[in-house]
């Protein structure tokens, strides 16, 4: 209930905010946003399949002047449970420079730092569902560069502990992330990130390098990151995502284009940072495996109905290769998935 009434006194005081531009004459007009997924999967192994709202996300953002932007975003379905995702405030004192503080996308990685409405694949590779950590509170500075082969770096301090209880969160550690973006002619870019973080008792580090080239309707992206745990409490993390997607236009039909696309991915035995005794959370623990090592392949296709991350239809089939011994979770299984996307 709390984080509604914070969503909607968001919503009233873009309202306000309107009202004000009319008398003052600067644009301070709220943009609103909205992502809706919903999918059903079936997994052959247990002859048993689910309808699932994946997102049911709304967001509103704008500016109160010049240099001051704001940003908040809810999702009212992540999965059945509702969650605060962004809540920060930016400003650009100069040109190329921005400044932000609160909730937000940390800068890390390619494929975590993409919204719902971006993604290719109805399912997040492991790099982004499991690997990496995607958001947290904090502050960042950035700074993009102008020409033929702009340069945008963004680096920042955050609690290091993800989406948590921050009222009574405190910590004397140095947390943080830093991501620098090249992007460079007829469609090619690299990316370079870091990443600190402390969810417990542990202090873990994370490198990532990716490159995708995006030209000619071809995308073609490949990451790899690796995961170090501080005095060796786990074992390094080693995970890969590369994929391929082809865009095909269509003409005098319901869908604009249809994109054939494939992926694999691979992540060795993971743990979330978190300490565990009998299989529950205890100071008293040790770091155990919470994903089993594992690889998969996923193949489909994508229909856009109008222009691509509108409105699409996902069909994707992913199969499962876990290790001797490995353990899949319940959702982590072979599965034919259709998903409906619409972005707003």
């Amino acid at each position: 209930m709390k984080k509604r009434m914070i969503f909607i006194a968001a919503l009233l005081a873009g309202a306000v905010a309107q009202a004000q531009a009319q008398e003052s004459g600067t644009d301070f007009t709220p943009h609103i946003h909205g992502t809706v997924r919903g999918k059903y999967e079936y997994q052959p192994g247990d002859k048993a399949g689910r309808f699932e709202v994946r997102n049911a996300r709304f967001s509103v953002d704008g500016k109160v002047t010049d240099i001051v932007e704001y940003k908040a975003e809810i999702d009212l379905s992540d999965e059945g449970k509702i969650k605060m995702l962004d809540a920060f405030t930016r400003l650009k004192p100069v040109d190329n420079v921005r400044l932000t503080i609160g909730q937000m996308r940390v800068p890390f990685t390619i494929d975590a730092h993409r919204s719902p409405h971006q993604q290719y694949f109805a399912n997040r590779s492991f790099i982004a569902k499991q690997v990496g950590n995607v958001r947290d509170v904090g502050a960042t500075v950035g700074y993009q560069t102008g020409g033929d082969m702009p340069v945008i770096v963004e680096a920042g301090m955050f609690n290091g502990s993800g989406l948590t209880n921050q009222k009574d969160f405190w910590t004397n550690n140095v947390n943080f992330s830093a991501k620098a973006q090249f992007f460079l002619p007829e469609g090619f870019n690299v990316t370079l990130s870091v990443q600190k973080i402390k969810p417990d008792h542990t202090g873990v580090v994370m490198y990532d390098a990716g490159a995708f080239y995006h030209a000619r309707g071809w995308h073609v992206e490949t990451e790899y990151l690796l995961k170090h745990y501080a005095e060796d409490a786990f074992k390094d993390v080693h995970s890969v995502d590369a994929f391929v997607n082809y865009d095909i236009p269509l003409r005098k039909c319901l869908f604009s284009k249809v994109s054939p696309l494939l992926r694999y991915d691979y992540m060795s035995d993971h743990s979330d940072g978190i300490r565990y005794l009998d299989g529950k959370p205890d100071e008293n623990g040790t770091l155990a495996v919470t994903d089993f090592q594992r690889s998969r392949i996923t193949g489909g296709v994508t229909l856009s109905i109008k222009k691509q991350f509108v409105s699409d239809i996902r069909i994707n089939y992913e199969k499962y290769f876990y290790r001797s011994g490995g353990i899949p979770k319940p959702s982590e299984k072979d599965k034919f998935v259709i998903e409906f996307m619409t972005r707003f």
